[in-house]
């Protein structure tokens, strides 16, 4: 098990990121950054990105660069997004989740983001969060 948002929760991602066929698919031909910010964690702010140039996909902490997207929030909202005790649309509408930027290439890369979503499936089984 790796705690959530711990650097080897970040370290499983990266390599679950690199091993995935679908999300190398989806990427084709795509260029995109978000930042993730998670305040208030149990070891300060987190900071980790998505970072697609030309369909090369990277995971990993810190800030994307560029940045196109950025999502902040607090531990406890994201605690219940990735765990499911919250919608992550619902938190947005409802200004729990912070999202800055050009919603935009949100939008163009919605199967990408699908892609990614099954990647972070995979690593939640493994994920204590505490």
């Amino acid at each position: 098990m790796v705690r959530y948002l711990s650097l080897a929760w970040i370290d499983a991602l990266r390599a679950a990121v690199a091993e995935s066929d679908g999300l190398a698919e989806a990427a084709a031909g795509r260029t995109v950054g978000v930042t993730q910010v998670v305040t208030d964690g149990p070891e300060g702010d987190v900071y980790y990105h998505l970072q697609v140039v030309d369909g090369d996909v990277q995971f990993g902490s810190g800030v994307a660069d560029p940045e196109d997207v950025r999502f902040q929030q607090t531990w406890s909202v994201a605690v219940d997004v990735a765990t499911g005790a919250l919608n992550a649309q619902e938190a947005f509408l409802g200004g729990r989740i912070l999202i800055t930027g050009d919603p935009q290439k949100l939008m163009d890369n919605t199967p990408l983001f699908g892609a990614l979503d099954k990647v972070f499936a995979a690593v939640r089984a493994n994920t204590a969060y505490e």
